[in-house]
C-alpha cells in the first residue's frame, strides 16, 4: 500500500464550502481540509483522497492556533457535527459567509457590481432552534477513555449521530441550541427508558422499539413531543406516553408515530394525536402560526422575522400589487405580505402544507390569499396565468436545490415586475439568477444569518425586470 502524502507545519488558508477549510500548496494545488481547524492554524496534513485538481485531507497534529479562534461552549464540540463553527470568533463567521454569497453570485451567477447589503447578524448566539430531532441508538458511540478503561457501559443513546456514521450516535448531556425544556426532556425519557428496559433502535438491522424523539418549541412558550416508535405496541407506547405526560407539564402537545420503514423520516407517516393541543404557535408581528406535527416553520424564530422583513421590503409593495408566493409552504411568507399586497396567490407541492396555509390566513383573518398544490411548472401554465393574472411580484424560496430549468422558464414567461428569490444556498440561487439573465438584472443582495456556529447562510436577491 502506498505511503499517503503529508504536508508539514503548513498554515491553513481558508474557509471552504461546506463548512471545511483549504490548504492552497504551492505545488499541489488545492487541498480540502476535514476537521475543526481554522485559518491561520498551523498543522500537519495527512491526504485520504486524491484528484486531478484537488485533494483531500485531515488534521494529524496542530502546532498552533489561528487568532481568529475562540473557545468552544459546548462540551460536545469534539464530536459533535453540528455547530462546527463554534471555535471561529463570531465576527469571522460573519464576514465568510458575506463572502461566500459574494463568490457565488459573482462566480455562478456571473452578476456584475453586486450591491450587496451587510449580512444581518442574530442577536442569539445559542439557544435559538425551535426544533430538534433526536435518535435512540442501541450502538452508542464510545470515547476512548470508556473503550481503554475496560468497564462495560450502557451501548443505549439518546442524542445525534456521529458525522459521517449513519450509525454511531453519542448521548447528549446538555444541547446548546434549545431552550428548556429540550434537555430535561430527553435526558430524563432517554434514564427512564432504559430503568424501563424499553430496545432502543438497532440502525443497522433496522429493528427495537424507540426510535426517534422530536421536540418543537415556540416563542409563545408552548412546547410539542413527537416519539417515533418502530414497533407497534400499544401498551408499551401507551406507558412511553403517558410517562411523558405526567412527568412534563410543560408539554403542551404531544403525538407519537409508528414507523416501520428502512429511514426515520415521517412526512408518509400519520401523527397520532396524544394529548394537549394539536397545534404550538408561533408569533411573527401581529400574526399567530399553527405549527403541527409535520409543518415546516423556519427553525430560527427570531431571523426568520428578520428574513421575512427582509423579502416583504425587497418586494416593494404597495398595496396594489399581484403577488405570486412559489414553494409557499405553509404560507408563512405570504401571510406575512399579505396586509401590504392586493391579493397573494401560494403555490406549494404538498397538499398538507397548503391546508397549513389556508388554516394561517383564516386565523388571522387574512382573505386575500389563495393557494394551490401542486408541481410548480405544471401549476404555472399558461392557463394558470389566464386565470389568476400575470404578477406584478413573485417571491420564491425554494428548497437547497434551487428551481430546475424549468420552473426558471415559467417564472420567465409570467414576467413579472420584480422577483424576490429567497434561497438557503447561495450557489443554486446563483445558478438559476444566471438563467434569468437576460431578463432580469439583481438590484440587491442581503445576507441574513439564519444559523450562528455554521456555514449555513441565508440570502436575499431582489431582481429587477430589465
Amino acid at each position: 500500500m502506498p505511503k499517503r502524502k503529508i504536508y508539514e507545519s503548513v498554515t491553513i488558508t481558508d474557509f471552504a464550502s461546506e463548512g471545511r477549510c483549504i490548504y492552497k500548496s504551492e505545488t499541489d494545488g488545492i487541498v480540502f481540509v476535514d476537521g475543526k481547524v481554522a485559518p491561520g492554524d498551523v498543522v500537519d496534513l495527512e491526504v485520504y483522497k486524491k484528484k486531478k485538481s484537488y485533494q483531500e485531507a485531515r488534521v494529524i497534529k496542530i502546532h498552533a492556533y489561528s487568532s481568529i479562534r475562540t473557545e468552544p461552549f459546548c462540551g460536545h464540540f469534539d464530536i459533535c457535527g453540528g455547530c462546527r463553527w463554534q471555535n471561529i470568533k463570531y465576527e469571522e463567521q460573519l464576514k465568510f459567509k458575506e463572502r461566500q454569497v459574494r463568490d457565488h453570485l459573482e462566480r455562478i451567477g456571473k452578476v456584475p457590481n453586486i450591491n450587496m447589503l451587510p449580512i444581518v447578524a442574530a442577536d442569539e448566539l445559542q439557544y435559538y432552534r425551535n426544533k430538534l430531532e433526536f435518535t435512540f441508538s442501541n450502538s452508542r458511540w464510545l470515547t476512548t477513555e470508556e473503550i481503554t478503561s475496560g468497564e462495560s457501559f450502557s451501548r443505549n443513546a439518546l442524542g445525534f449521530h456521529i458525522p459521517k456514521r449513519f450509525d454511531k450516535v453519542f448521548a447528549v448531556r446538555e444541547c446548546r441550541l434549545q431552550s428548556d425544556p429540550s434537555n430535561l426532556i430527553r435526558n430524563e425519557l432517554h434514564q427512564w427508558a432504559e430503568e424501563q428496559g424499553f430496545s432502543y433502535y438497532d440502525l443497522r438491522n433496522n429493528q427495537g422499539f424507540l426510535r426517534n424523539l422530536i421536540i418543537r418549541t415556540s416563542n409563545r412558550g408552548e412546547t410539542m413531543v413527537i416519539v417515533q416508535f418502530a414497533e407497534n405496541r400499544a401498551e408499551e407506547i401507551s406507558n412511553v406516553m403517558h410517562f411523558l405526560e405526567e412527568r412534563f407539564p410543560a408539554i403542551t402537545s404531544l403525538y407519537y408515530i409508528i414507523n416501520t420503514k428502512g429511514n426515520d423520516s415521517y412526512q408518509d407517516q400519520e401523527p397520532v394525536h396524544f394529548s394537549g393541543s394539536k397545534t404550538i404557535r408561533e408569533q411573527m408581528e401581529n400574526l399567530t402560526f399553527m405549527v403541527g406535527p409535520k409543518s415546516f416553520y423556519q427553525t430560527n424564530s427570531a431571523q426568520a422575522l428578520e428574513l421575512y422583513k427582509v423579502a416583504r421590503s425587497f418586494a416593494g409593495l404597495t398595496g396594489s400589487e399581484l403577488v405570486y408566493d412559489l414553494y409557499t409552504g405553509t404560507g408563512t411568507i405570504a401571510n406575512f405580505v399579505a396586509n401590504f399586497a392586493n391579493k397573494i396567490i401560494g403555490v406549494e407541492y404538498i397538499e398538507a402544507a397548503v391546508v397549513d396555509a389556508r388554516t394561517n390566513s383564516l386565523n388571522n383573518n387574512i382573505f386575500n390569499t389563495e393557494f394551490v398544490s401542486g408541481d410548480m411548472k405544471e401549476v404555472l401554465s399558461v392557463d394558470f396565468l389566464a386565470k389568476h393574472g400575470r404578477p406584478d411580484v413573485v417571491i420564491t424560496d425554494p428548497p437547497r436545490a434551487g428551481m430546475d430549468a424549468p420552473v426558471v422558464q415559467v417564472l420567465l414567461n409570467a414576467a413579472p415586475s420584480r422577483i424576490v428569490y429567497v434561497s438557503c444556498n447561495s450557489a443554486t440561487q446563483a445558478r438559476d439568477i444566471e438563467m434569468m439573465s437576460s431578463q432580469y438584472r439583481v438590484e440587491q443582495v442581503q445576507p441574513v444569518d439564519m444559523f450562528p456556529n455554521t456555514h449555513h447562510v441565508e440570502s436575499v436577491a431582489l431582481l429587477v425586470r430589465i
